[in-house]
Parts: structure tokens; C-alpha cells; sequence
């Protein structure tokens, strides 16, 4: 079987994650070996508090390694990560042989009103420092291999696009 990295970028409550775990529903019942990697959880797992640039591109780096080594094992893997520097992005499509990047495209307005966590809240009122798209960039892919677009499509049809290009490379 042969693996691939699929690496979900946008903003915070973009849909990211959201798509990913339907994502992995699907290929699950088809019986294909998919492994998520999701910001929150795996940041917990590893207990990384550090969310200045360095701190994100060191996180980001071990998290490409774990794509690499699990993909080149023939696992599918989801990496759903906000992951605003395009330096993040383009290490990871370096060192994992098979690379599909998904730019979940979703205009900041929307992103807000989607935050449950209060977020982005708090990053407007200064109480949470270095927010992505707030008073940090967010540098949008150039060549993204998909687009989906959380705000004009249902979940089924970013899901179906994101299957329809794996089928087209060849990873399912």
C-alpha cells in the first residue's frame, strides 16, 4: 500500500480538522491504514506551549518527521495543522515522498464566527498574543495540489474534491 502525507493548512476555525476526520471515515471504510495528526491533540500529546514562530516551525518540523516516517510505512497520513509559514509547508513537502497540500480557504469573518473556543476573541482583545490571522500572518499556499472553500461548499463536497485529487495522483 502505498502512503502519503496530506497536509490541511488554513486559518483557525477554517475546517480544517472537520474535513480531515470525514476524510478519514471515508478512506477507514474502504479499509486503508489513515493516521490524524490535529493541532490541539497532538500539541497536548507533546505538551508544546510555544506558539512564537520558532516555537511553531520547530513543532511543525517534528510533525513532518512523524508524516514522513508514518506515510513511508504505507499509512495515509492527516496532518490538520494551521501551519501559517509557507517555510513549514514546503520542509514538509521536502521530506515526505508523497505530498498533497489542501488549503482550506475560508475568509476571516467566517473564521471567527465558527470560534467556539473564544479565540479569537481574546486575540482581539490582546489577551492571547501572536494569533494567526489576527497579529500573525497567515501566508495562503501558491500552489496548493486542492482548494476547498468552507464557506461556498457543505463538508461532503470539500471531503469528495480532496478524494477525487488523491485518486487522480494515485494514493487511493
Amino acid at each position: 500500500m502505498r502512503g502519503v502525507t496530506i497536509w490541511f493548512t488554513g486559518l483557525p476555525c477554517s475546517g480544517k480538522t472537520t474535513i480531515a476526520k470525514k476524510l478519514m471515515e471515508i478512506l477507514r471504510e474502504k479499509g486503508k491504514d489513515v493516521e490524524l495528526l490535529d493541532g490541539d491533540t497532538v500539541r497536548n500529546y507533546i505538551r508544546n506551549t510555544d506558539f512564537s514562530k520558532e516555537g511553531r516551525n520547530k513543532h511543525l518540523r517534528y510533525i513532518a518527521l512523524m508524516a514522513k516516517l508514518l506515510s513511508e510505512r504505507g499509512v495515509i497520513v492527516l496532518c490538520s495543522f494551521v501551519s501559517p509559514y509557507r517555510e513549514n509547508r514546503d520542509f514538509a513537502r521536502s521530506i515526505c515522498k508523497d505530498f498533497m497540500e489542501v488549503y482550506v480557504k475560508t475568509p476571516l469573518e467566517v473564521c471567527i464566527e465558527r470560534d467556539v473556543k473564544g479565540m479569537y476573541k481574546k486575540a482581539l482583545n490582546g489577551e492571547i498574543k501572536n494569533f494567526t490571522g489576527i497579529d500573525d500572518p497567515y501566508e495562503e499556499p501558491e500552489n496548493p495540489e486542492v482548494i476547498v472553500e468552507t464557506d461556498k461548499e457543505s463538508v461532503d463536497e470539500s471531503v469528495e474534491k480532496v478524494l477525487n485529487k488523491m485518486k487522480e495522483l494515485g494514493y487511493i
